[in-house]
């Protein structure tokens, strides 16, 4: 071979290494275009697919909350036991037409009636004492019978309720038992004796006369927001304070606290009208204002309400 013809190795390997390149670039320009006119046709099948395809919607599950139960609770049968108690004590197999036996044996269908064989004390009242819830809607109700000229005497009355505690009624004849034991009650609160005569016994007395005998504006005594309607009409003539003690150590100050100082009282008073004397407590809680005691809430049962401010 001659030497024009033969080429070193090292020549010939690049030159075919460089055609091969070049073929794959070729192909590649190929399959791109080929890939590119593929979508442009298939662009429109592919949104009519995607238009008549449905939609699946995917939501996230609810957090389950607990579903409250509300079970009904029955009212309390004293009023019914009570009314029952007082027909059946004054009604009488012998006279089973009467108001009062009907109304018993209404009340409780399966009760039998009294049977009376003498004069009997007039009967003045019954109260409920005790209501006791038993199994399910059974109720046990004790009542004190108070009769005009004889002893109190207590009964319990057993009594059922429906599902929906709506209705009630006697199951059973009333049982005659021993009356409720007298409780012991805890030491009082009111500990600190408050001087009288002095600055606040004297606002408390005023206080009281006006709203117990109608001797003056109620109004005059009571904090700021505070209202408070006095007795109408009063039941009596004068009240006098007796005694007077305190919660707060500062109610026995000789000279009106700091602005602002509040202090809860209970009073106990003599009332007099023209039937006789009554012995009366009451509980009030007073505030310092402009160097003086107002009242600012009336306990026993009866507070004070927030309303027109007065100045």
């Amino acid at each position: 071979m001659s030497p024009a013809k033969q080429a070193p190795v090292g020549q010939g390997a690049p030159s075919m290494a460089a055609g091969a390149r070049l073929t794959q670039m070729r192909r590649r320009v190929r399959l791109g275009r080929m890939g590119v006119w593929a979508a442009v046709a298939a662009g429109p099948l592919a949104l009519a697919v995607a238009v008549t395809a449905p939609t699946t919607v995917v939501q996230a599950a609810a957090e389950k909350k607990p579903t409250r139960v509300r079970t009904p609770v029955p009212a309390n049968p004293a009023g019914y036991a009570g009314v029952f108690l007082t027909a059946w004590l004054r009604s009488s197999q012998g006279d089973d037409s009467s108001a009062q036996a009907r109304l018993a044996q209404s009340l409780a269908p399966e009760v039998d009636l009294p049977e009376r064989g003498g004069a009997r004390p007039k009967l003045e009242s019954v109260v409920a004492v005790r209501s006791a819830q038993r199994s399910g809607q059974r109720w046990s109700v004790t009542l004190a019978a108070q009769y005009a000229k004889g002893p109190v005497r207590y009964y319990v009355v057993p009594v059922a309720a429906d599902g929906s505690g709506a209705t009630f009624t006697v199951t059973a004849a009333p049982a005659v038992v021993a009356g409720p034991v007298r409780a012991q009650a805890g030491r009082s609160p009111y500990r600190v004796t408050v001087p009288t005569p002095g600055d606040l016994s004297l606002a408390v007395g005023e206080f009281l006369a006006s709203y117990v005998t109608g001797s003056g504006e109620v109004d005059r005594y009571l904090a700021p927001g505070v209202k408070l309607s006095a007795l109408s009409p009063a039941p009596y003539e004068t009240v006098t304070v007796t005694r007077l003690e305190a919660i707060e150590e500062a109610a026995a100050a000789e000279q009106v606290p700091a602005e602002g100082t509040r202090v809860r009282v209970a009073a106990q008073v003599e009332a007099r009208d023209k039937a006789g004397r009554w012995p009366l407590r009451y509980e009030l809680t007073l505030t310092v204002r402009s160097g003086r005691w107002d009242v600012a809430a009336l306990a026993c049962g009866v507070t004070a309400q927030a309303g027109g401010v007065r100045s």
